[in-house]
Order: structure tokens, then sequence, then C-alpha cells
């Protein structure tokens, strides 16, 4: 019986099959693994490296198990249902090919798995190279667990990193699997949110278990901004701002403007005002742009903490 599979899709992974797959040659982990990849039309050297390694994971009793297609990409969300749908393991841990696990990351995320069957188990991270995306690397591992719940509507996307992502099979077949929308297409929130709606949990492992690199060629970056927003204010409206009588956007500027714009009639007419805390759009009287580097320099923060509001109750971080 196979305990854990790592699901794997790739397309075009050549240049970081070795770091990847070695990453997996040196787990810890005493249970029986499983590596599931599915090479999703490649065009490069990927099939020959992966049938080398192959050979390398089974003479340490690994199985690999490889598919694929030879026809056109058909995209992330696809080439994930294909690599589980192929795998025999109760867990799944999925691994993007250009990130790297560290030697521990399969033992201590079955271990937290184990006792949350219907959580999504994600985990601390680094990036690569050194500083890259500082600002969201400290978000994404600062959040503490109920700010995992409360702050799923913020432009960062998933408050646990798709690549970080552990499961029991159970989460994967309850949701149904990824959207196989393609190119273009947050499967990883997507997934992320319809699993929470079927009252799905989550759960952070804090240690350090995956190097996750930053690169120009990730998928992330196929991915349009609008795309993302519509799919969070679908989802904030149906189940936060539906509920409300009446709310207050405190952004007086462009994206507080945007946010409005995106609102139904109906939750439109909730709004009973526009605030904010930056001195210079309130004696403009009128939203002029100004670049900050630090945000509202925590005066939003102090601003929230004066009034003695609960995130995720009273307030909620949307951008």
């Amino acid at each position: 019986m196979t305990d854990v599979s790592i699901i794997i899709p790739v397309y075009n992974g050549e240049n970081w099959i070795d770091e990847c797959l070695e990453a997996v040659q040196n787990q810890q982990f005493k249970g029986q693994l499983e590596v599931s990849i599915y090479n999703d039309g490649s065009t490069d050297g990927t099939l020959s490296k992966l049938e080398e390694w192959r050979e390398n994971l089974k003479e340490q009793s690994v199985v690999v198990v490889i598919g694929g297609n030879t026809s056109n990409p058909r995209g992330v969300g696809y080439a994930k249902n294909k690599a589980v749908n192929q795998s025999s393991g109760t867990y799944l841990c999925f691994q993007d090919i250009d990130d790297v696990m560290s030697s521990d990351r399969v033992s201590k995320q079955f271990q937290a798995a184990k006792s949350k069957t219907n959580s999504i188990v994600g985990s601390q991270f680094h990036r690569k190279p050194d500083g890259s995306t500082e600002r969201f690397t400290k978000w994404a591992n600062q959040l503490t667990p109920d700010q995992l719940y409360s702050q799923i509507y913020t432009s960062h996307g998933p408050t646990l990193i798709m690549p970080t992502w552990f499961c029991h099979r159970s989460v994967f077949s309850k949701v149904g699997g990824f959207s196989e929308g393609g190119k273009g297409e947050p499967e990883d929130l997507i997934f992320f949110l319809q699993h929470l709606e079927m009252g799905g949990g989550l759960c952070r492992v804090d240690s350090d278990l995956l190097m996750y690199r930053y690169h120009p060629g990730a998928t992330t970056f196929s991915i349009h901004e609008d795309t993302i927003w519509k799919i969070r204010m679908e989802h904030i409206q149906k189940q936060v701002i539906d509920q409300w009588e009446t709310f207050t956007i405190w952004n007086a500027g462009k994206q507080g403007k945007k946010f409005y714009r995106f609102l139904t009639t109906t939750n439109q007419k909730k709004v009973s005002a526009f605030c904010d805390v930056d001195p210079k759009k309130i004696k403009c009287g009128a939203y002029v742009y100004h670049e900050s580097k630090d945000l509202t320099a925590g005066e939003f923060e102090k601003n929230l903490a004066s009034l003695n509001l609960r995130e995720g109750v009273d307030f909620f971080h949307f951008n």
C-alpha cells in the first residue's frame, strides 16, 4: 500500500528535474513513497530525463509513474488531475518541478495530515533567488492559524501556497479535482476556495519545507490579475458581504473605487462610506495617486487596533 504520492505536473522542465527529484530521493520518510509525474506535452528533453530518474528512484524502492501526452499542453490543472488519477497514495504531496523540497518535508506533513484528514496542510518556505517577493513571503510565513482563514481574500492568493500542499486523497476527491481551463487560469485558487466552501480545513506546518523558485517562466506569470480579482470578488460577496446589512470600504483610492464598481447593485447600496488614513488624500478632498513603498506605514493597523475590531468578523483584508 502506498502511503504518499508526490504529484508533479511538468511542462518543459528539463532544467529543473535533477534538483527536484534529487530532493525526493533524499526524503527521510520511512513509509511507502510513490512519485506520479504527468508530462504535459513537453518539447525539450523532459521525458528522457524522467526515465533516467525512474531507474534511480527504483533502486530506493520508490515507484515512479510517468504519464503524459504528446499533443499541445492542456494546462497545469489538467496535468495535476492526471497525475493524481494515475497515483495510488492515501496522501497527496503536491510538488512543482522547479521547486525543491527539504529532506523532512514528506515526514513532517504526513504526521500533521494524519490527524487532519479534511484539511490542506501547507508549510513555510523560502524563495530563490534570495529576497524575491520578500513582502509576500513574510506575509505567508507569519499568518496565524486564524488568519489562514480570514485573509483568503487578499491579492496574494491562497494563504497556503500551492507548492506546499499536502492532503488526504479524499480532500482532492471531495472538491472533484482542479479546474482544467488551461493557461491563465488560477486552478489553485479555485480549488482552495471550493475546498473551504465545502467545509474543508487549513493547517500549516511551521517549518521551512520548500525552496519556492522565482523565475520569469513560472506559471504564475501567465495569470492576469483581473482574473484573480473577479474570483476574489465573487467569493467575498457570497461568503461575507451578502450577509451584511451595511459596511465601509477602507480605501478612498482607486483600489477602493474598483472594489465598489465590482460589487453587485444590491451590495453597492450597503456601502455607507469610504474611509482612508492617508492625509494626502484627505487633504485633497479627492483621490490623487501617490506612490507608497510602505503602504500606510502602520497607520491603518493602528487605527484598526484602536477600534478593537476583530479580523474575520468585523473586517476582512482584500488588497
